[in-house]
């Protein structure tokens, strides 16, 4: 058997004579659509938990089915804490990324979409506190900049000859020192421990979004999923979850720094 090019960390495949050349367009075509399917189903969801946020908070009745509010002194409610059904929306996103992440082969692709857009439809519900905290026009131009920021990230990791997999791992290893810091700051309060927190987050999730579109592209080059197939279409789900998850917490991280509290 006739060993294949590894493409992964390649801007250019190589080829051998118009056989390879023709082989190597077909994947280039093949990773250009399935990239492109899965950064759709990215912004659809983003889309679909903005809308949701958007609802919530916009609907006093719907608002407080989800969260507790009490009055300032300038006579606004704000919510001060969760509904048992706020809980359920809170909490529930990471009971669908278990499921997902550990039953995609059992599967199907209609579930597995299914579960996608209810993951994204609560994060939605338990993100509309944002629209009480900050003015809308400062919820708006962070999501641009971070839009911009995760845009030109992720066309490095898809452009870039190097192989991003121990700046990943580093990241990974980040990750879970920002998020025990939390757990640990719940108890100590201090502001100065949440911004550092909040620093090195943004660079974590920037640099995973970079990692995880490379790491995307690699596997579609490895195993190269038929279009079409269930495999692709769970895959592309799976792999459109996890910039979304890079995305949502790079935007909540990015507001705390350039969102502009509501005057209470």
């Amino acid at each position: 058997m006739a060993l294949q090019p590894d493409y992964r960390f390649t801007t250019g495949a190589p080829g051998w004579g118009r056989t390879a050349t023709a082989d190597a367009a077909a994947v280039d075509a093949g990773l250009r659509a399935y990239m492109l399917r899965v950064y759709n189903w990215m912004a659809s969801g983003l889309l679909l938990t903005g809308v949701v946020a958007l609802l919530v908070a916009t609907n006093q009745g719907v608002a407080e089915m989800f969260f507790q509010f009490a009055q300032t002194r300038s006579g606004r409610m704000v919510p001060v804490g969760y509904t048992v059904l706020g809980w359920v929306a809170l909490l529930s996103p990471l009971a669908f990324m278990l499921v997902l992440s550990f039953g995609i082969n059992r599967l199907s692709k209609s579930t597995a979409q299914a579960l996608f857009w209810a993951f994204c439809a609560c994060m939605g519900a338990s993100m509309a506190g944002i629209f009480f905290r900050y003015t809308g026009g400062s919820i708006a131009s962070t999501f641009f900049v971070t839009a911009g920021m995760f845009a030109a990230t992720s066309a490095y990791g898809y452009t870039t000859g190097r192989d991003l997999t121990r700046m990943g791992s580093f990241m990974m290893m980040g990750l879970i020192g920002i998020i025990l810091a939390g757990l640990v700051n719940m108890f100590l309060q201090s502001p100065v421990l949440a911004f550092v927190c909040s620093v090195i987050g943004v660079v974590v999730f920037v640099g995973l979004t970079a990692f995880d579109t490379q790491r995307i592209k690699a596997d579609y080059l490895q195993f190269a999923y038929a279009e079409g197939t269930e495999e692709a279409g769970k895959r592309s789900v799976m792999d459109a979850l996890t910039l979304y998850l890079n995305f949502i917490n790079l935007f909540q991280l990015m507001l705390s720094f350039m969102g502009v509290r509501n005057n209470d």
